[in-house]
């Protein structure tokens, strides 16, 4: 099946007769990509910022989540592309496995990708992955407005999560703690880890 071997690693990293995440495969639509921002708390507190690109979430984990502020530019570690079913994905993998902890579903929505050259013409969304400076607009239930993704020099996987100054952007607003419950089920982290066992 094409694209399959883009959830490889998501793949090989779980056994799913012992965890309850989604097999999943690669899928695309033709317009209105998706994003996810789920709440993990695994063994550290994060949160996996997916985008939907060439029919995969592709993804990072965000130590201390997005933000509104433009000069807190956010650290944002690239893991492996997960299925686009995980976007719905909200509950508890079992200890001892990959990622074991409660999954929240904290934000979703759409997203539209705004990456340019620097002539200005634009850039898929791939290419501009592949190039290391992905920009977007966000539609979401939480967070709206434009924000990038810019790898560091540091390592392939080390990028920064950096919110645009539009006028979405507001310092004073902090969502990961005023907003904290799921944009699916209203539920806090305690709540979700409560109902699963």
């Amino acid at each position: 099946m094409a694209g399959n071997k883009k959830l490889d690693a998501y793949h090989r990293k779980r056994d799913f007769a012992k965890t309850g995440e989604p097999r999943g495969r690669s899928r695309a639509r033709k317009r209105d990509p998706h994003f996810v921002i789920q709440h993990h708390l695994a063994t550290a507190d994060h949160y996996d910022f997916r985008l939907e690109i060439a029919g995969v979430l592709v993804s990072w984990a965000v130590p201390k989540g997005p933000s509104l502020n433009p000069k807190e530019h956010r650290l944002a570690v690239r893991t492996e592309d997960h299925p686009m079913d995980y976007e719905t994905f909200e509950g508890k993998i079992g200890e001892g496995q990959y990622g074991g902890g409660t999954v929240q579903v904290w934000d979703r929505g759409t997203f539209r990708n705004t990456s340019h050259d620097r002539k200005g013409e634009p850039v898929e969304a791939g290419d501009a992955l592949e190039n290391g400076h992905l920009s977007f607009w966000l539609d979401g239930v939480k967070l709206r407005g434009g924000f990038s993704l810019i790898r560091t020099r540091q390592s392939d996987k080390s990028w920064l999560l950096i919110k645009k100054a539009d006028e979405t952007a507001d310092a004073r607003r902090k969502p990961t703690s005023t907003q904290a419950e799921s944009v699916l089920t209203g539920r806090s982290l305690d709540e979700i880890a409560a109902a699963e066992q």
